[in-house]
């Protein structure tokens, strides 16, 4: 709790402690931490991920997402430079979490190197999740864990998802083809008055052949389509502004004749267009418009879709569901802000895997403080979970040797937060126990009755 609290890294922690009454009296200089974190095995991670399992209920929702954190320690094995997204020349991690959205806790974490694209990580996250004995969660993901290959995983192990995928798939472009022409809005799609958008709910198959056998077997999956005529205009008119200034740019090389980069690049930087270059020069020679690919992107404008797979949702119950992803994206501001959690700042592989631990146990603390002040009446009297703790800090517990402890009494909105925690106040502490000034009546006080004579 200590950088939540005071929003320092552990050099200060030895500091700390001889003005905070904490657990431990003895000093926990960095040299201590380090070699603390040091001994924090595999083992113990996988210990405390069962335990985090065992309060999990079945088919709970849980959010399944990864961020990146820059590190300092150039030599560790899980550091790759991948995009860093602070422009900072700096290596990375990606590190995933997987997030109850029903108990509003981290229940789940994992690193992988820098470069890694979350696609290509869900193996490896599930086999974890299988051998730390969770069962029967059903998984909201984003649009990065959007492949084939990780729906066929998803239901090779029979596991119930619900994922955003991309409205230029193949099977999503299918269905948004089959709507027809429209002007206003599709025919075939249903409004919703209160998200005011169009929504359709259909059944597609994933046709899966067999390496081995060669046999063909559809896979039966939900497609949940929404419409927002209010973002296909703002896409549409993006989409016009990209295509005169790519346009504008590749005119201008032309006429200089200029070098241009490798193939890879200018398909990123022009990617409305086919550019033509000298192969061996590489001096731009000519280029045209990608119809096809305007077409695309005029196309699916103003749409979004959600797949699902083992769950019994309608298109809207679907999509507010999906929008409970919010709590973990909060979750990883969290992580970076308030836990001081931004860098990795360890140099080795020890001190690495137990800085991870140290941090998921500050967070799943973090999140249930954030949520008690949520779900009660704090959230009326605080602005946030962080006013919560700024309350209790005038707190103290003044040691005096060979006398004892007092401790200064809870006032005012520090009983409101200890009734919403469920804590006990300390036996002398509490408002109830201060001695009390005697109530004076309201109004006119009355005459003594020897007064006047």
């Amino acid at each position: 709790m200590f950088p939540y609290l005071t929003k320092h890294t552990y050099n200060r922690v030895a500091r700390w402690q001889k003005i905070t009454k904490t657990p431990s009296t003895h000093p926990l200089t960095p040299t201590e931490i380090t070699r603390l974190t040091q001994n924090i095995t595999e083992q113990h991670r996988l210990d405390l991920l069962k335990l985090r399992a065992k309060h999990l209920d079945k088919d709970e929702l849980c959010a399944l997402d990864s961020t990146t954190k820059t590190a300092y320690g150039t030599k560790l094995a899980e550091v790759r430079w991948g995009k860093n997204k602070e422009n900072l020349p700096l290596p990375q991690t990606t590190e995933v979490v997987v997030y109850s959205l029903t108990s509003h806790l981290p229940v789940f974490y994992q690193s992988f190197p820098g470069n890694m694209p979350d696609a290509k990580s869900l193996e490896t996250i599930l086999e974890v999740l299988k051998h730390a004995d969770f069962r029967a969660l059903v998984y909201v993901t984003d649009r990065g864990y959007d492949s084939l290959h990780n729906l066929l995983e998803f239901i090779a192990r029979g596991q119930a998802f619900v994922m955003c995928v991309k409205a230029g798939q193949r099977d999503v472009l299918g269905v948004i083809e089959g709507l027809g022409e429209f002007s206003g809005r599709p025919e075939g799609m249903v409004v919703d008055g209160k998200e005011r958008i169009y929504h359709h709910q259909c059944d597609v198959g994933y046709r899966v052949v067999d390496s081995n056998t060669g046999v063909e077997t559809t896979l039966g999956l939900v497609l949940n389509l929404y419409f927002d005529p209010i973002r296909r205009g703002t896409e549409l008119l993006e989409l016009d502004i990209v295509l005169c200034a790519q346009r504008a740019a590749l005119e201008e090389h032309l006429k200089k004749r200029s070098v241009m980069g490798d193939e890879a690049a200018v398909r990123r930087d022009f990617r409305f267009y086919r550019v033509v270059c000298d192969p061996k020069t590489r001096v731009m020679v000519s280029f045209v418009l990608n119809e096809a690919k305007v077409a695309k992107a005029q196309r699916v404008s103003g749409f979004f879709a959600i797949m699902t797979n083992g769950v019994a949702f309608g298109a809207m119950e679907t999509l507010e569901l999906y929008k409970l992803r919010d709590e973990q994206e909060k979750c990883f501001s969290m992580m970076k802000d308030q836990m001081v959690a931004d860098r990795q700042r360890v140099w080795s592989e020890e001190g690495k895997t137990g800085r991870l631990f140290v941090l998921f146990v500050s967070l799943v603390l973090g999140s249930y403080l954030r949520f008690i002040w949520k779900s009660t009446k704090l959230s009326e009297l605080f602005s946030s979970s962080l006013e919560v703790l700024d309350e209790m800090r005038s707190i103290r517990c003044i040691e005096h040797p060979g006398w004892g402890k007092i401790i200064t009494p809870f006032v005012g909105g520090q009983i409101d937060v200890c009734r919403a925690f469920g804590f006990e106040i300390p036996e002398g502490c509490s408002s109830s126990a201060l001695p009390q000034k005697p109530k004076r009546k309201r109004g006119r006080p009355r005459k003594n009755a020897n007064q006047g004579l």
